[in-house]
């Protein structure tokens, strides 16, 4: 357990994220997780065992949204924030779309924590983009990682099979697969699964391969019952919030009305995002064919917020359009309410109040439900419930006894299970005190909190944080936070040749390593790059910049930097480039096993061809970085990699100065990292390609050759004492 109170991050990566008037239902991504992770992030940060909560999302900037979600920091409270990192640029991007951007998101994420000199003592991954980036951040950190998944992919695989979707189309939409891959990583990874449900446990997280090694807890989430209080209270009497409250139920009531024809009868409720699998229709079927219970009651659906329906997405737009065309097909014209906005802030919660003091009923249709938010808000409202057979609803049902669960795809038992429960007074008095009782005992905020911080205590804080300096830790992001200096060096001619210089400068690493980190960057693979260290007395790198900097790898682990080959992978088109090369003579293709995923190699002893091989190239509008070297080594990278570049993307990610940087070299392979605002050393024993270079006047050539050249370049920049 740390030694001080935790500072905790939480990951929602999609929606639309602010501290107030949370605009839920807007679009498919912004539902009852972000209202969850905001009023976590508040409670987790009004305890005494807790001294900072950080909520992180994405920065959002566009015409059409508040620039609230372009704000870089939103504080809560004193210890509570939301944190916007941009990723994938500023336009608002569907979860679905996401994959490709969220290794920006964490290293722009290592950036901030490192600017913040504050290490977290956890962190809480929710949905699976956001489990995804607090796994690369634990592993980077060194920290536990809790992951809460909310709905999962396989389910919704299943589900979309069930109604006819096709695997490619699947795949097209949701990217389905790149999703279950990722879930299936983040279980097996996770310290701790926070589940809301035991049906979500023991069914949802069961359709995984690696839900053996998960350590899974049912801790159900909680609500504000201060403001979904029962309806026959004013919590907050003679206050300002009193007066919104009472805005709120003027201008809902007014808002019924508007549609109602006898708006004194009982009020079935139903409130979510328009999504095919809420079961919006299934409800207006059961409410249409039973003209008993629209003799009884009016049906309200809010179904997300809207302004004109031709510009939704299509699982939005297709749903609101059958919603309005069953309306019109059963003549509900006066019975049934489908306003287009609502507040979630006031105007939600006195909705419910409203159906109560109605003796009403709150109805949630939905085919699966990981938990129903909604039931537990109603629940603590005073409003009775029918709720689907599936999930969330049924420990609800079990803990507050205050409704009825059916199947919803039978809209007899749907409505029949509504009159049971409208047509009884003493039933309706029964279920509201008990949905008001069990609430505060089973779904306050409170009690979630004192639940989960029992569980965050029981992790293994002080062996995951465990480092071994100078021997690489594996908690590459706890040493890179303390360092503000780097040392990179080729291997081959540079780092390699004089024995005793060698074990010289291994000395001056070993009793320095405190005051900078050290690592290589060479034209060789990695497996060629580590028996070289294996079998050496010599410090082993922190970090390795392999194949001409195509690959970026850190410590003894070797664990890869996913964020720079997402970044070098942006128009990489090597079969193109191969099948264009193939034609041209004098190259000859250099046999690499196995091939490397981005760098092409070839041998070419023709300088002079090299203009050649640029025009082809560039003739066919591609992207690359071509590298030639010792006079016969040709290497095309994607445009965006090179030894130079992945340094200066290393010391971007983890804030280190271009001018406490210092790099060595002796060959054309390495100019790119020599050349620019680093600490450049050229050793003695150069290639003659390397005099161009020279008058350069943060260039240092040195006389001693191999490692002893690297020593003076040591002295030189008196880079010990920067």
């Amino acid at each position: 357990m740390p030694k001080k109170n935790y500072y905790i991050q939480l990951f929602s990566i999609h929606g639309l994220v602010r501290g107030s008037n949370l605009e839920m239902g807007r679009n498919a991504d912004t539902g009852g997780q972000v209202k969850y992770l905001v009023e976590l992030a508040r409670a987790l940060g009004s305890l005494e065992k807790v001294r900072k909560v950080d909520l992180f999302t994405r920065r959002i900037r566009g015409k059409t949204f508040s620039p609230d979600y372009d704000q870089p920091v939103e504080q809560l409270s004193d210890k509570v924030r939301i944190v916007r990192i941009q990723c994938g640029g500023t336009r608002y991007i569907r979860k679905e779309l996401l994959w490709p951007h969220l290794d920006e998101f964490v290293d722009k994420t290592l950036k901030f924590i490192k600017d913040s000199n504050d290490l977290p003592d956890f962190v809480h991954g929710h949905y699976a983009d956001g489990g995804y980036v607090a796994k690369e951040l634990s592993t980077f950190l060194g920290v536990p990682f809790v992951f809460t998944g909310h709905s999962l992919g396989r389910p919704k695989q299943q589900r979309l099979g069930e109604n006819g979707l096709s695997e490619e189309e699947m795949n097209k939409q949701f990217h389905i697969d790149r999703r279950i891959r990722v879930e299936e990583e983040v279980i097996a990874r996770a310290n701790l699964i926070v589940t809301s449900t035991t049906q979500e446990k023991e069914k949802q997280y069961g359709m995984y391969s690696s839900v053996a090694s998960g350590t899974f807890r049912v801790i159900p989430p909680g609500i504000d019952t201060r403001r979904f209080h029962p309806f026959y209270e004013d919590v907050f009497e003679g206050s300002e919030e009193q007066e919104k409250i009472k805005e709120a139920r003027f201008f809902m009531t007014k808002e019924l009305e508007r549609f109602l024809t006898h708006p004194e009868k009982p009020l079935i409720l139903a409130l979510s995002r328009p999504d095919w699998r809420k079961n919006i229709s299934g409800l207006v079927t059961a409410y249409g064919m039973d003209r008993e219970l629209q003799a009884i009651a009016n049906l309200a659906i809010f179904a997300g917020i809207r302004k004109d329906i031709n510009k939704m997405d299509d699982n939005e737009r297709e749903v609101l359009t059958e919603l309005l065309l069953s309306m019109d097909r059963f003549d509900l014209y006066g019975k049934l309410a489908i306003p287009k906005r609502h507040d979630f802030e006031y105007e939600v919660p006195e909705l419910y109040r409203i159906a109560a003091r109605a003796g009403g009923a709150f109805v949630n249709p939905a085919f699966t439900e990981p938990f129903g938010l909604t039931l537990v808000e109603s629940a603590a409202s005073g409003l009775p419930i029918v709720a689907t057979d599936d999930g969330g609803p049924r420990d609800i049902i079990k803990n507050c006894k205050n409704g009825l669960l059916v199947d919803v795809r039978q809209p007899q038992e749907m409505s029949a299970a509504l009159k049971k429960i409208l047509v009884d007074a003493d039933q309706w008095r029964i279920y509201s005190q008990n949905g008001i009782r069990g609430v505060k005992k089973h779904y306050s905020w409170e009690a979630h909190c004192r639940k989960y911080l029992a569980e965050i205590a029981k992790l293994p804080f002080e062996k995951i944080a465990a480092t071994e300096i100078p021997d690489a830790a594996p908690a590459i992001g706890r040493r890179f936070k303390s360092l503000n200096k780097l040392f990179i060096t080729d291997i081959d001619n540079t780092l390699l040749g004089d024995e005793e210089a060698l074990e010289r400068l291994g000395v001056l690493i070993r009793q320095n390593r405190k005051k900078f980190g050290f690592g290589v960057a060479t034209g060789r693979p990695l497996e060629a790059i580590v028996p070289l260290f294996e079998e050496s007395s010599f410090p082993r790198p922190e970090v390795i910049i392999a194949s001409v900097g195509t690959e970026i790898y850190y410590t003894k682990e070797l664990l890869p930097d996913r964020g720079w080959k997402t970044h070098i992978a942006a128009q990489w088109q090597p079969e193109q480039i191969k099948e264009i090369l193939r034609r041209l003579p004098l190259l000859r293709a250099q046999d690499e096993d196995p091939e490397r995923e981005f760098k092409l190699s070839y041998f070419m002893e023709a300088p002079e061809y090299l203009a050649r091989v640029h025009q082809a190239l560039t003739e066919n509008r591609l992207r690359y970085n071509l590298v030639y070297s010792q006079g016969r080594f040709l290497d095309i990278l994607p445009f965006r990699a090179s030894k130079g570049k992945a340094i200066r993307y290393l010391c971007y990610k983890w804030n280190i100065p271009l001018g406490h940087t210092l790099v060595a070299g002796d060959s054309d392979n390495d100019a790119d990292m020599l050349r620019g605002e680093m600490l450049a050393v050229v050793v003695g024993n150069h290639h003659p390609e390397l005099e161009k270079l020279k008058g350069l006047r943060h260039i240092y050539f040195a006389s001693g050759n191999h490692a002893a050249g690297i020593m003076e370049g040591f002295e030189h920049y008196d880079f010990l004492n920067l």
